[in-house]
């Protein structure tokens, strides 16, 4: 296949962007093509677009009977960027009491998406500061909400230098400190820096597959720490995390490089009924071994929402188990990264 196929493949895997508003706030989604189901709704991470959703994971779950959506919150992708009113130092915006807007406008986004949808109800599922959004829109709007995916977060409960605790901050020191250059090529560069920083340390880092779609759709977000700073500075002001009443699912890599296993921890044992999920050898991603896995859980987890509603659901198939981190092979010509003993969370 053609570098033309491949992108026009691409193209055709999800619909063209459209726009929900919240206000004066216009946000991008999509949907995955020809997928139909129960509505479930991607929420990326701090300040990046949708785009980094890997289309796959998108196919697996659509095969598991959801309908699939993802979106750009305020100040990422395509979405509307919000004046700037701050710094550009989001470790500085931690210890602010007040920013740009507040983690409930966050919040009331998603539920913009969702009535451009046309969807009453969704399974909530997000990655990093997606995950936070995840779990604050379940206590905010929890008539909306069937359930919550919560991957790679920290605790909604969280919030100013507390994070702190959480957070392993050589990686980001790291990548503040690279030399980058302006344009295009430049946010291609830092994406793909990125992607390997975040990648897992037992999967091989498809480098091919990360850098085709990194280059198809260019994303400023990684570069733009003020952007970075208004989402890290949205102060949250509504119920505690124990309050939270919707089953929920908590997935953390066991060598994430960016947040402690004890983030995920926090956040399931503050959620009565939370399922916890560590998955070995996986960093602050979701490698592609494991797609069919995380898709069944998540299944599972649509199920026991059904139940719990007391809503007839059809039988559970087969699930696929959770596979433990490839061996290392130090005589191969291409050895797993980061293999050997797992660091201490």
């Amino acid at each position: 296949m053609t570098a033309a196929e491949r992108a026009s493949s691409w193209t055709r895997l999800w619909t063209p962007t459209r726009y929900a508003r919240n206000g004066s706030v216009e946000l991008a989604y999509d949907t995955l093509a020809g997928s139909d189901g129960e509505p479930l709704l991607l929420v990326m991470g701090m300040a990046v677009s949708r785009f980094w959703w890997p289309a796959g994971l998108g196919q697996e779950l659509a095969s598991r009977g959801f309908a699939v959506a993802r979106y750009d919150q305020r100040d990422a992708g395509q979405s509307t960027r919000m004046p700037d009113t701050g710094g550009s130092n989001p470790f500085v915006a931690l210890a602010r009491k007040r920013g740009a807007y507040t983690s409930e406008d966050m919040t009331d986004d998603a539920i913009a998406v969702l009535d451009a949808l046309g969807w009453k109800q969704a399974h909530i599922f997000g990655a990093s500061l997606g995950g936070i959004i995840a779990q604050r829109i379940a206590l905010r709007h929890p008539d909306r909400v069937l359930s919550v995916i919560s991957m790679a977060a920290l605790p909604s409960d969280v919030s100013g230098l507390g994070a702190g605790r959480y957070v392993r901050f050589g990686m980001l020191a790291k990548l503040a400190r690279a030399k980058i250059p302006e344009g295009r090529e430049g946010d291609i560069q830092l994406s793909l820096m990125l992607a390997r920083a975040v990648a897992s340390p037992a999967y091989p880092f498809d480098e091919r597959a990360a850098r085709e779609w990194i280059e198809r759709e260019v994303d400023s977000g990684p570069r733009d720490t003020r952007a970075q700073s208004r989402h890290v500075g949205a102060a949250w002001h509504g119920p505690k995390l124990r309050e939270l009443r919707k089953p929920v699912l908590v997935l953390h890599g066991g060598q994430d490089p960016l947040l402690r296993v004890s983030a995920a921890r926090a956040t399931a044992r503050a959620i009565a009924g939370a399922r916890l999920v560590i998955l070995p050898g996986v960093g602050h991603d979701l490698p592609a071994p494991l797609w069919p896995a995380v898709a069944d859980e998540v299944r599972l987890l649509a199920d026991r929402a059904h139940a719990d509603a007391a809503v007839p659901v059809p039988p559970a198939q087969g699930r696929t188990p959770l596979p433990a981190a490839p061996r290392c092979d130090p005589g191969a010509v291409s050895p797993v990264r980061g293999c050997g003993r797992e660091r201490a969370a």
